[in-house]
C-alpha cells in the first residue's frame, strides 16, 4: 500500500496533521518505510509550471 499526501495541507486545526501522526507511528513497524520528500525533490513538468502561472 502507498499513502501519499502533504502534511502541511490539513483541514484540521493549524499545526495538526493526521498524516504526520500516522507516518510517525508507522515508522516503528518493521517492513514499513516512510519516505519524506523535500522541496528540492519536487520537479514539475514545464506545462504544469505554465498552468500554475495563469491560475
Amino acid at each position: 500500500m502507498v499513502v501519499t499526501g502533504d502534511p502541511q495541507q490539513s483541514d484540521l486545526l493549524p499545526g495538526i496533521s493526521g498524516l504526520s501522526d500516522v507516518a510517525e507511528r508507522l515508522q516503528a513497524v518493521p517492513n514499513i518505510a516512510v519516505v519524506k520528500l523535500a522541496e528540492r525533490d519536487i520537479v514539475r513538468h514545464p506545462l504544469v509550471a505554465s498552468m500554475i502561472g495563469v491560475l
